[in-house]
């Protein structure tokens, strides 16, 4: 982006005009990021891609004057600055690599790539191009996981040697590309489990190059499931031990009889006492923190949080400021690695 003077007086003022960005994927994720940036009054919007006339009609009607593409390669020829990508994930990594070398930068919904091949290729290009790259992490940005880091970072709870994470929905995707694996790259702990490896990293000064051990199985229908079959995972859990760092139980699902509509949770006990992020109520909006001292319970931050957009809106004030390569990205190999590592040791 290059500044533009304009001169009033005696004084000149340097502007930064804003990113010009495009949307890829304009489905109800995709909506609702799209809606969170132009809230936030920090872009252009240019231009916005699907290949459903239907949505691209709805956007023709709420957002008249936006260009409109039924393919992502003409998307990209809009002089672009940003792209957020919300296509089906077996596109990511070839778009946001398509982007990139176009000398645009991404913001992808996760997993920006199918595994740990893939999301390396996707950051290392990102690195060779300079250009920012994000993923779409939404659960950092809670108020609740922000809350719990700064705990945790501050030292409060003293060394972390158990960690639980839970991300259990009820319902399930209904798209049926998430059901094939070629497709999606994996089942609900591509879908859920990702995001629970990322707030991991995301609190805990650790690394899967300290995964000492990994016990994991992931099952179909109540069925230990072969990943050599174009079929995907609607139960998984696994037992992360890091050497020198914490035991990591997971446990994720899509259609479990949880009797809620979901059960959300990290909760991390150290020599000094214990913490926990969870939803409330079976909520898949509403979160709170809570602070464990022996058998008592403080409540250190709860709704109301308006949090969904927060990522998005991160990463478009970041290309505003700064829209070279952030090396934070390369956590996304960590996460991919990590899941690899999941599904390669199930039993």
């Amino acid at each position: 982006m290059k500044p533009s003077l304009t001169s009033g007086g005696s004084t000149t003022t340097r502007r930064r005009r804003r990113p010009r960005v495009g949307f890829a994927g304009i489905g109800w994720i995709g909506k609702n990021r799209l809606n969170a940036i132009r809230k936030a009054d920090i872009i252009e919007l240019v231009a916005v891609a699907d290949p459903h006339s239907e949505a691209l009609a709805g956007v023709s009607r709420e957002l008249p004057g936006v260009i409109l593409h039924d393919r992502f390669e003409s998307l990209l020829d809009e002089d672009l600055d940003g792209v957020v990508i919300a296509t089906p994930s077996a596109l990511h990594a070839q778009q946001t690599i398509q982007a990139l070398n176009r000398g645009v930068a991404v913001f992808c919904q996760k997993p920006v790539g199918r595994n740990e091949e893939e999301t390396r290729r996707v950051v290392e290009t990102a690195a060779e191009q300079n250009l920012l790259l994000g993923v779409d992490f939404t659960y950092r940005q809670t108020q609740a996981i922000r809350h719990l880091r700064k705990l945790v970072r501050r030292g409060e709870l003293g060394t972390i040697h158990a960690v639980e994470l839970v991300f259990h929905n009820a319902w399930g995707p209904d798209k049926s590309w998430y059901h094939n694996r070629e497709l999606s790259g994996g089942g609900c702990l591509m879908d859920l489990g990702i995001h629970l490896i990322d707030l991991l990293y995301h609190l805990l000064d650790i690394t899967p190059d300290t995964l000492k051990t990994v016990s994991s199985r992931v099952s179909h229908h109540g069925r230990p499931l072969d990943i050599r079959q174009n079929l995907v995972e609607d139960y998984a859990t696994s037992l992360l031990l890091f050497e020198g760092g914490p035991s990591v139980q997971l446990s994720c699902s899509w259609n479990l009889p949880a009797g809620r509509d979901a059960v959300i949770g990290i909760t991390l006990y150290g020599e000094r006492g214990g913490v926990s992020f969870h939803n409330l109520k079976g909520s898949f909006y509403n979160f709170a923190t809570d602070r464990f001292d022996g058998t008592e319970t403080e409540r250190l931050c709860g709704p109301p949080d308006d949090w969904e957009g927060r990522e998005a809106v991160r990463w478009a004030r970041q290309l505003t400021r700064n829209p070279h390569f952030d090396p934070g990205a390369e956590r996304m190999i960590n996460v991919a690695r990590t899941l690899d590592l999941i599904y390669q040791n199930s039993v």
